[in-house]
C-alpha cells in the first residue's frame, strides 16, 4: 500500500521527467527510477532543485554488476551505477540509477558537481567493478592498493585474483607474483544419519 507522500512523488517525477525515464518501480515503499547516461546529470540537477523534490543528499551510491544476474543470464546493459538519494525538506527517498553503455570500458558521468558526497563512493565503485566516473577530479584506487590487477566485484573476477603480494627479505621489499594457490572445485559433502527426518514433526 503505497503512502500520499509516495502518490505525490511518483506523479512529479513522470510529469518533471516525461519521455526521459527509462524505468520507474514503486516497491516495498520506494521508488527507482532509471534514466540514460546522457541524461543523468541534467536529471540529477532537477532532482535536487525542483522545489517538490529537493533531493539535497546523496547518501551512498554503488556499482552493481548485472553479469548472471539472480544465477540467471541477464539481457541488456552489464554495469549500473545506483544512487541513493534523501530530501531532508520533504523526507522523501529515490533511488536513481544509471547504464553504463560500454560493458568493456563502462563510462558514466560523476555526480560530485551535483551532490559532492559522491567523490569517494565513485572512487569505490571505480576499484570494485571498473566503473569510470567521466568529470571525477580525483578517480583512483580507495580500497585495494595501487598495485592492485583488475575489479574484484566484477563476477568474473577469479577468487584467488590475478596476482599475491609477499615480502621478499632478499630485495627487502613487497613484490608481486602470480597467484600461486591452486584453483580447485570445492563439491560440499552432507553427511546425515540413517532415519534422518523420520518420525519427526
Amino acid at each position: 500500500m503505497s503512502s500520499p507522500s509516495l502518490d505525490a512523488l511518483k506523479t512529479r517525477l513522470e510529469a518533471l521527467f516525461e519521455g526521459r525515464l527509462r524505468a520507474l518501480v514503486v516497491d516495498r515503499g520506494e521508488i527507482s527510477i532509471t534514466v540514460a547516461s546522457a541524461e543523468l546529470l541534467s536529471v540529477a540537477i532537477l532532482l535536487r532543485d525542483d522545489p517538490a523534490l529537493r533531493f539535497d543528499t546523496l547518501i551512498d551510491l554503488c556499482g552493481v554488476d548485472y553479469m548472471n544476474f539472480a544465477n540467471a543470464a541477464h539481457e541488456g546493459l552489464r554495469f549500473a551505477v545506483v544512487n541513493h538519494l534523501l530530501s531532508v525538506q520533504n523526507n522523501l527517498r529515490l533511488r536513481l540509477k544509471v547504464f553504463a553503455t560500454d560493458e568493456d570500458f563502462p563510462v558514466v558521468p560523476s555526480l560530485t558537481g551535483v551532490w559532492p558526497s559522491a567523490g569517494w563512493y565513485e572512487r569505490e565503485a571505480f576499484d570494485l567493478y571498473g566503473i569510470v566516473f567521466d568529470g571525477h577530479s580525483d578517480l583512483r584506487r580507495i580500497l585495494t592498493d595501487y598495485g592492485f590487477v583488475g575489479h574484484p566485484f566484477r563476477k568474473d573476477f577469479p577468487v584467488s585474483g590475478y596476482v599475491e603480494m609477499r615480502y621478499d627479505p632478499e630485495q627487502q621489499r613487497v613484490i608481486y607474483q602470480p597467484v600461486s594457490i591452486e584453483p580447485r572445485e570445492n563439491v560440499p559433502r552432507v553427511v546425515r544419519e540413517d532415519g534422518y527426518g523420520v518420525g519427526r514433526n
